[in-house]
């Protein structure tokens, strides 16, 4: 004979008994939810065959026995939140949506501070460097100057060259 069939028999007596398991957790289930127990019910919520259910002595009387008291009481409707209340799962995502936006108007506020405190250094770093370190005159948006400053109007002081020296004219003799 091949195999070993006392592990045969073993894994059949395991197979059964989560079988077994899996309908009692069913029943337990359906009996929570307050729906009505029936044979086909319990073999679909607890994926076992109804050949199981019926075979087993205590699952049928635990089954019928429950039938007969949903019969004498039926079971309440299970209770629905209003509409206008919002779910547990929603009220975790509010939580956490507002928590990042909280968590990013910090991070927005923080970066403008230290934006804030780099232009102050470099504006002090300019006024130390003074006007002659600056290479060509710009317009408040960035452009070049022209000769004539803005539109048209004379240079404002600020970025006005220095007059060159002229050389003195000799004269021909």
């Amino acid at each position: 004979m091949r195999g070993n069939p006392d592990n045969l028999r073993q894994a059949a007596t395991r197979k059964s008994a989560a079988a077994q398991a899996r309908a009692e957790q069913g029943l337990r289930e359906m009996i929570r939810r307050g729906q009505p127990i029936t044979f086909r019910g319990l073999a679909q919520s607890a994926d076992v065959s109804l050949d199981l259910l019926c075979r087993s002595a205590d699952i049928r009387r635990r089954v019928e026995q429950l039938r007969a008291q949903q019969r004498n009481h039926p079971p309440q409707p299970a209770t629905l939140p209003p509409d206008d209340s919002p779910s547990s799962v929603v009220r975790t995502l509010t939580a956490q949506l507002t928590e990042l936006k909280r968590r990013h108007r910090d991070e927005v506020q923080a970066l403008r501070q230290a934006l804030e405190a780099a232009q102050s250094e470099n504006l002090e770093l300019r006024r130390r460097l003074g006007p002659r370190h600056t290479t060509h005159p710009r317009r408040p948006d960035g452009d070049l100057l022209s000769k004539s400053g803005l539109n048209g109007a004379p240079r404002p002081q600020w970025c006005a060259r220095p007059a060159r020296p002229r050389r003195p004219e000799t004269a021909s003799a």
